[in-house]
């Protein structure tokens, strides 16, 4: 879930969003991976995990789950919830501790992971070591697929036109909005369009949707208003939180338009049973 306002609560501090380096990819497929669910794909939308299981399956990656994990702790560290957080993510380091890549369902999560659990464990030397390390061999799932996985989509389905949705953390923090473009750019009988308000929060926001409802309604508001209007069939995404938010939206209003995760999408077009 990615949070829009860094000083939401009293005790929160602002925190710099971070500017993704360029990154070294392995310059082959590693045999194992973990996979990071999340608890908004786990709850709401599990297909998205199992597609993303299939997707790196097919490239005959072996993919370990452990069952024990939870939220990253996203929704308390940006809404100044520290120590809250710290505990969160700290249950999670136990999990991956097999030299494997760790590939997350989520931009905003991956994000988390990746950039922010080394502000959590500043104080503690020896668990930032670890957490530096994870860190290292974190990637967001479109993010995987391309540049370590080097993949080659097969199109199978009807032409169609989509337009895709990256929230506004996971475009600054993992650059999923190019990733998930080329991936989408792979398959033939899709076109992506580009509609108003691309880069701009859907409103949801974590637990800011729920602080500030009048707010966070006028945003998705102008969001699907936005993608509507572009002309897609379709909406696509890699995070989970915003889709729950912009399909709510869209079923409220009675629209026909809905989106879909970006690895159910990528299967169904292109896995076996097309």
């Amino acid at each position: 879930m990615s949070e829009l306002f860094y000083n939401a609560a009293p005790n929160a501090t602002r925190i710099a969003p971070p500017i993704p380096k360029q990154r070294e990819y392995p310059a082959q497929k590693p045999q194992h991976v973990y996979l990071f669910g999340t608890c908004v794909v786990d709850l709401f939308y599990p297909e998205a995990g199992m597609d993303s299981i299939r997707l790196l399956e097919r490239e005959g990656i072996t993919v370990h789950f452990p069952q024990s994990q939870s939220c990253c702790g996203q929704p308390a560290y940006t809404s100044g919830y520290t120590e809250e957080a710290r505990e969160v993510a700290r249950a999670q380091l136990g999990l991956f501790r097999q030299d494997w890549p760790l590939v997350v369902v989520s931009g905003s999560c991956a994000g988390m992971i990746r950039h922010h659990y080394s502000e959590l464990f500043k104080h503690e030397p020896a668990t930032l070591r670890q957490i530096e390390a994870l860190a290292d061999r974190t990637y967001e799932l479109a993010e995987f697929l391309l540049n370590v996985c080097k993949v080659d989509l097969k199109d199978r389905g009807a032409p169609t036109k989509v337009a895709l949705h990256t929230s506004c953390s996971a475009r600054r923090e993992m650059n999923t909005h190019l990733h998930g473009r080329a991936l989408l750019a792979q398959l033939e009988a899709v076109q992506r369009v580009d509609h108003d308000h691309e880069s701009e929060c859907c409103g949801f926001g974590g637990t800011f949707s729920v602080r500030m409802p009048d707010i966070s309604g006028a945003m998705v508001a102008d969001k699907t208003r936005a993608l509507q209007e572009s002309g897609a069939a379709q909406i696509v995404t890699a995070d989970c939180g915003c889709l729950m938010n912009i399909n709510g939206a869209l079923e409220k209003q009675n629209a026909t338009l809905r989106g879909q995760h970006l690895a159910s999408f990528i299967w169904q077009r292109t896995g076996d049973s097309v």
